[in-house]
């Protein structure tokens, strides 16, 4: 059986307070968007090992015991018979992005297990077993436009859609590291929610929404921050940074051209 995981945009990111366990709540609205891998479990009728894993695309630089995939294998196989697999990912969602790759691979091997050997796992707790893989994981079982809050891991359905925009997606080839990120942030409860700054017609986001991450992001790698103002000199309605960084995306009514350094990714889209 094949799937195609997507990749997610962050539109506006509040970083609220840190939690007495160190990590952080936040307030965010996670948007699907078509920029995909592939991944496909077959049955292994010549292996009795619990699974193979072998990967193509961008290199998966890790053992597979430690890749979320198996992960989200091995969560499932405590409570329910699977038989052996072999997993094939080609990945094209860039690492290190901000746009959720890892999370939504995790997220669509719990899916797909469950149908493929039509195991019965409810969504609420599909849902429990992606909170255990990441905090974002939980997003990709429904891959419906959502406003999260705590570590991103509670969720709330929001009428949102951007079908007709056309996205442009740049990433540089820059690590910015999450402590980095959580290191420039003064947290702060927002004036106002999302959930009613997503309403206001989208040309007058750029002044309301933004991202947190963004002042000590761009303050740190400057590159990242001159690929916003191009892509608002390009004629994006709305720009920003998805994450932590470090891909840029912007939002136009018409299908931009846009030229950027050859060793940075670039993909273009109408959502």
């Amino acid at each position: 059986m094949i799937c195609y995981p997507n990749a997610k945009i962050n539109i506006g990111l509040n970083v609220v307070e840190k939690r007495p366990d160190g990590y952080h709540n936040l307030e965010t609205v996670f948007y699907p968007i078509p920029l995909t891998e592939i991944l496909e479990t077959v049955v292994n009728i010549e292996d009795e090992q619990s699974f193979t894993f072998s990967n193509s695309g961008i290199k998966v630089d890790a053992l597979p015991e430690d890749n979320i995939c198996i992960k989200a294998l091995n969560i499932i196989k405590k409570n329910y018979d699977v038989p052996p697999v072999k997993i094939h990912l080609h990945k094209a969602i860039p690492f290190g992005a901000g746009l959720g790759g890892g999370s939504a691979d995790g997220a669509f091997m719990l899916n797909l297990i469950n149908k493929e050997f039509e195991l019965g796992i409810s969504n609420e707790e599909l849902h429990n077993m992606a909170a255990q893989l990441g905090a974002d994981c939980a997003f990709f079982i429904n891959n419906k436009p959502a406003y999260a809050t705590g570590i991103g891991d509670i969720l709330q359905p929001v009428n949102l859609d951007l079908s007709g925009y056309h996205i442009a997606l740049i990433k540089p080839p820059t690590h910015v590291s999450t402590p980095e990120a959580y290191s420039g942030v003064n947290p702060k409860s927002s004036e106002n929610s999302l959930v009613d700054l997503i309403k206001l017609p989208l040309e007058q986001w750029k002044h309301h929404i933004k991202n947190d991450f963004e002042k000590s992001v761009f303050k740190n790698h400057p590159e990242i921050g001159r690929i916003k103002m191009e892509l608002y000199e390009a004629g994006a309605a709305y720009a920003s940074m998805s994450g932590s960084g470090s891909s840029v995306f912007g939002l136009f009514k018409e299908a931009p051209e846009i030229k950027t350094h050859p060793e940075y990714f670039k993909w273009i889209k109408q959502l």
